[in-house]
């Protein structure tokens, strides 16, 4: 599914990873965990190709960063989801458009994109919430709309980046219970965070830590 080797990234001639090697498996939780700057970011933008590797090859699905060519990389991005700290929600489009958007934009017809985005909206518990602007919701309700347009694609594979990062412990928690409720029906999830007592909550899911510039694999007393 996800295959990162040997896999370098800079910026402004400043080397950020170096040498990584990374394997996500169909159905893995893991959580990306490192210091603020340390190269989180760019590794999940590696994953959708927003972020080209100095060097090493990056292989998302049928996708090889070595062969693909510009025009093919919105159809990577359409195998994943992707879900932001602030959720770049359009703020003159209500809940429905915001997450059926990402349909608009693939061609799909216009039932299909209905049956879709009620779908997504039912699994994070915002059916009732669909008319409302994004200005009406709470940060955690916000968050649920970030997620279900991140789903509304059906992906095998959610990237996340801190998506509990401005959100208070108690709907952090909501929102960790949510993404380990969509991974249990076999959504790969990649999650980058610094919140380490969601971490240790999540007794099941690998953890992944940048530590200059090198990626290793460590564990934690949960609890």
């Amino acid at each position: 599914m996800v295959s990162l080797s040997n896999v370098s990234v800079s910026y402004e001639q400043s080397r950020i990873l170096e040498n990584v090697n990374l394997t996500v498996h169909p159905g893995e939780f893991v959580f990306l965990v490192g210091r603020t700057g340390a190269g989180k970011s760019s590794l999940l933008k590696l994953l959708y190709m927003e972020v080209p590797p100095a060097s090493g090859t990056v292989v998302i699905g049928d996708y090889s960063s070595d062969t693909i060519k510009n025009r093919y990389i919105p159809y990577l991005r359409r195998t994943i989801g992707i879900i932001f700290q602030d959720m770049k929600l359009l703020e003159d489009r209500n809940v429905y458009d915001n997450v059926a958007f990402t349909l608009h934009v693939t061609g799909a017809k216009r039932k299909s994109i209905k049956q879709q985005v009620l779908r997504a909206l039912a699994d994070v518990g915002l059916s009732h919430k669909r008319s409302s602007l994004p200005d009406e919701l709470s940060g955690g309700e916000q968050q649920r709309v970030g997620i279900a347009r991140a789903l509304v694609n059906d992906p095998w594979l959610l990237v996340a980046d801190e998506p509990t990062g401005n959100l208070d412990p108690s709907t952090a928690n909501d929102i960790l219970d949510l993404l380990i409720k969509i991974n249990n029906r076999g959504t790969a999830i990649l999650m980058a965070t610094h919140n380490y007592d969601l971490v240790r909550k999540t007794p099941a899911a690998r953890i992944l830590q940048i530590r200059d510039r090198q990626l290793v694999e460590v564990e934690m007393r949960k609890g």
